[in-house]
């Protein structure tokens, strides 16, 4: 048997038991067996990557069984194996199994727990579908099972609204994303006649140039697919347009937001773009398109980064803005540099994820930084782990010695873009600087508000009801009384593991990713031109990330250290620029207007007008109407009399002889 038949099917496994079981198995052996069965996978899916790093796997299509044969509509059920998905089946299954041992310690108070492992491991397999997909409509199966799992698992507190409405919104946006992938695809099979993904990759190089009806003109037939086939990757992966769900996605479980927003299910798109590279290299616009929303994206949700309070929603717009790093790497033609920052990404978020969850487990479920503060000495090793996803994140390193993991993606997508040596790509490299500056702000600017300075727990109502004192009883003791306390074990082995990743995955990974075109195998686009002109960029774009990355930690330090007043200064003084950023560009108002109340109206109208007014008082009110009246009139003759029942038959008797007679 194929190791990926096992990498796949055991958490599909895990998650059946798991949800079948239940409650009749128990907290304990659920959380055992799926966790046991997540790091079984993950143990078998390292061997694989490491062959693929060293030259002793190639690439090869594991048949599973058939499944459809309609016409000239063939395909079967099968799982590719080559580097690129060698590259996602570690990240997905190293982050789920830590996630699993992670929730031992942070949900150990969830009456639900085997419900929520049973979701973690659905989820897993949904994702090991989607990344081992051999034609389009076996990545679709696996595209909308992480849709559906993510919903049930940002949804896991159902009693509470915000979580529900927040699941809501995440299916509802999602869709809205997916329909466009829907018709990427079926414009796909139109176009080529198969949804087999190697034979529309051999194919689609001939197709460039081509045209094909749409809405009534002639368009080019590739851009046009891979626009719609982009669509799907923005919404599933928060680009600019379709991003308003992951923030709101922060209502599930600290470990849900390390696992589908963090590393796996948010990457999916970029995955999809860098399977389907050799299309979209025959499709100048949508590359452009691609690079244009994730310049924008990266620019934007950096600047909303800066400003949000909530621990987690810092960590949400993070992601979403480096997930536009990720796309204008794959516009400017680096998708092999995408894939490096999707993996070093998937190390240093999950990480900062999780230890977000510790410093809320030690905060009495505080997610608030305002009410954070002199933490590092209470909760060390979260601290340390935290720091390391930090330097990470912000691309701390000395070229030609050593760097975290995002040094050396980062980087690299900023030389590529400048390489590149278009408008678009200079536009790119431009936003993604100053991208890299705020960044490295707020990054620093959550680690200064958590973990320096004087504690500022009692102001906080979850710290409150925790001690039962409030800052007026409290006085001069900004603790109140309370005493944070570091994670259990089962929450800190995640954080040093994935702390290894994020100091030592760019450095250990960067000549296989970045310079080997031997190491993709022809899984993506490899781009040797670009890669090669990389390093003839001057002296200053190579340094750019690096200073921009000195500012944003000097103005940190400086406002959240030095003069604890300047930023309520500077924000005053920018007024209405700080409130735009503040209220996330108020793309969410801006779509309640436009969409949801329109909605809700047409919906309320359908209601009262078409469904209580037509069809229930023509249909089931109307029919009981006339059954209520006719008994009515029944009752009416019903007196119970004989001599009344009598004249009736008697009426009756003459009425039918007069009938024959008349006749």
């Amino acid at each position: 048997m194929h190791p990926i038949l096992l990498i796949v099917f055991l958490p599909l496994l895990a998650a059946v038991i798991g949800g079948l079981g239940n409650k009749a198995l128990g907290n304990l052996a659920v959380k055992s067996l799926t966790t046991a069965l997540l790091f079984v996978s993950c143990g078998l899916s390292w061997p694989i990557f490491i062959g693929f790093l060293t030259g002793a796997e190639t690439a090869s299509v594991i048949p599973v069984l058939q499944w459809v044969h309609s016409g000239s509509m063939t395909f079967d059920w099968a799982l590719r194996v080559d580097t690129l998905t060698a590259v996602m089946l570690v990240v997905v299954t190293t982050v789920s199994a830590l996630v699993h041992l992670y929730s031992w310690g942070y949900m150990a108070d969830e009456p639900d727990q085997p419900r929520f492992f049973a979701y973690l491991s659905l989820f897993t397999f949904a994702m090991l579908m989607l990344v081992t997909a051999d034609n389009l409509v076996q990545m679709f199966f696996g595209w909308e099972g992480v849709g559906l799992a993510s919903y049930l698992l940002i949804g896991f507190w159902f009693r509470k609204p915000s979580a529900s409405a927040a699941a809501i919104k995440a299916f509802v946006v999602n869709r809205v994303g997916d329909f466009g992938f829907m018709l990427g695809i079926f414009g796909t099979y139109l176009v080529f006649q198969t949804v087999s993904i190697p034979e529309i990759l051999a194919a689609a190089p001939g197709m460039a140039g081509s045209t094909i009806g749409f809405l009534g003109y002639r368009v080019d037939t590739m851009d046009l697919l891979c626009i719609l086939l982009f669509i799907g990757a923005m919404g599933k992966s928060a680009q600019l347009g379709l991003h308003t769900w992951l923030p709101d996605a922060m209502e599930g479980p600290t470990p849900v937001s390390a696992l589908i927003h963090a590393a796996t299910m948010v990457t999916a798109g970029v995955f999809m773009v860098c399977r389907l590279s050799p299309m979209f290299e025959a499709a100048p616009a949508a590359l452009m398109f691609m690079t244009f929303v994730g310049a924008a994206t990266c620019f934007f949700a950096a600047t909303i980064g800066t400003t949000q309070w909530d621990i987690k929603r810092v960590i949400a717009y993070s992601t979403c803005s480096q997930l536009g790093y990720m796309f204008f790497a794959a516009g400017v033609g680096a998708y092999n540099v995408a894939m490096f920052h999707l993996f070093t990404h998937a190390f240093f978020k999950a990480l900062l994820f999780l230890c977000a969850g510790s410093v809320i487990h030690a905060m009495h479920h505080e997610q608030d930084m305002r009410y954070y503060g002199g933490l590092r000495k209470h909760i060390p090793i979260t601290f340390w782990a935290m720091l390391a996803g930090t330097l990470a994140i912000t691309g701390v390193g000395v070229a030609g010695v050593f760097g975290f993991a995002g040094f050396y993606s980062k980087d690299a997508i900023l030389e590529a873009a400048f390489a590149r040596g278009t408008n678009l790509g200079n536009l790119a490299f431009w936003m993604g600087t100053i991208a890299a500056l705020l960044t490295s702000f707020y990054s620093w600017r959550l680690v200064f508000l958590t973990f320096y300075g004087k504690p500022r727990w009692i102001e906080s109502e979850h710290i409150q009801h925790s001690v039962h004192k409030t800052p007026e009883q409290a006085g001069e003791d900004t603790t109140g009384g309370y005493h944070p306390h570091e994670s259990p074990l089962p929450m800190l082995v995640p954080l040093l593991a994935l702390s290894v990743g994020a100091v030592f995955a760019g450095f250990v990974f960067a000549p296989a990713f970045v310079e080997s075109a031997e190491f993709w195998q022809g899984s993506v686009f490899f781009n040797e031109g670009l890669m090669h002109a990389m390093h003839g960029i001057p002296a200053w774009a190579k340094w750019s990330a690096t200073v921009a990355m000195l500012i944003g930690l000097a103005i940190a330090f400086q406002g959240y250290i030095r003069d604890k007043e300047l930023p309520a200064r500077i924000a005053g003084q920018l007024g209405p620029v700080y409130r735009f950023v503040y209220n996330k560009w108020y793309f969410d108002e801006l779509y309640h207007f436009l969409f949801v109340k329109p909605a809700f109206w047409l919906g309320n109208k359908f209601w009262k007008w078409g469904d209580i007014g037509i069809i229930d008082r023509f249909g089931p009110n109307g029919a009981a109407w006339l059954v209520s009246q006719g008994t009515a009139a029944a009752k009416k003759v019903q007196s119970g009399y004989l001599y009344s029942y009598a004249l009736v038959m008697l009426i009756g008797v003459v009425v039918a002889i007069s009938w024959v007679m008349v006749r």
